[in-house]
């Protein structure tokens, strides 16, 4: 199983993940947060196209995250998972039978070799998920979009090979920067986006000796730099600020084979 990130900030989100089985390869786009244009563009980057991709799952309605899921739907007869929340949340647009597929707080769902497990989490969102994705040896879990720390989402980063954990903003930085004050309330409140620091209180919670990649994601080009988020998390790890991935708002992340 691998991973790639296409994007991770708020001018677009896209995650690829892949597992291969023999001859068979199975491929899930997490959120969309792209023209199609785009999204080919970044897809070429890595090896692919958008054709390539089996099905999306669609964490959210921000824009940052919904982008081309429905022209995507439409052109390659893409089938999309998001919560019944989030589609409402989109104004529940036509779509060909059999496109639109429900997802919900711990029921499994299989593409191909993939198993998705979403996740209900904490944001200002009608329904948001975040996943927990396995081949049946590996996982990988997903966590951005998310204001503060629960029980139950400790709990389904639990024991997972690898983790794209948002990482937006530094306090000090948000706090001082140019946004309005309800604007500051909104991303700091319970139901935005983590800090720097709560980051580093969930890695420290799910951190076991398997977890062999980090990738810091969805960082403010305000409110954070990746030096800032790496300096949080590395201590945690126990090791250097290196260690720590960052993925890029335009570059993304290449592939990481999870292991």
């Amino acid at each position: 199983m691998r991973f790639c990130s296409l994007g991770s900030g708020s001018t677009g989100n896209a995650t690829v993940v892949e597992a291969s089985s023999g001859s068979t390869v199975s491929r899930v786009l997490i959120d969309c947060g792209f023209s199609l244009r785009e999204l080919d563009r970044r897809l070429a980057r890595v090896g692919l196209a958008s054709a390539d991709i089996d099905a999306v799952f669609v964490t959210h309605e921000h824009s940052d995250h919904v982008g081309c899921a429905l022209t995507l739907a439409r052109r390659h007869q893409t089938p999309i998972w998001t919560s019944r929340g989030t589609w409402r949340a989109i104004g529940e647009p036509a779509l060909p039978d059999g496109l639109v597929c429900f997802a919900r707080d711990l029921e499994s769902i299989a593409v191909g070799d993939l198993e998705l497990t979403p996740y209900t989490v904490p944001h200002d969102a009608e329904e948001p998920l975040q996943l927990r994705i396995g081949d049946g040896a590996l996982r990988l879990g997903v966590l951005t979009d998310v204001g503060s720390i629960t029980a139950h989402l400790m709990t389904q980063l639990q024991g997972c090979s690898a983790l794209l954990l948002e990482c937006n903003h530094d306090r000090g930085m948000l706090a001082n920067s140019s946004y309005p004050a309800f604007l500051k309330a909104r991303i700091a409140g319970r139901l935005g986006h983590l800090a720097n620091d709560t980051s580093a209180e969930i890695l420290s919670g799910c951190l076991h000796a398997g977890l062999n990649h980090l990738v810091a994601a969805h960082l403010s080009e305000r409110n954070n730099r990746p030096a800032l988020a790496q300096a949080a998390l590395a201590p945690v790890l126990g090791g250097e600020p290196g260690d720590v991935l960052v993925a890029d708002p335009l570059l993304g992340l290449d592939w990481l084979v999870i292991r």
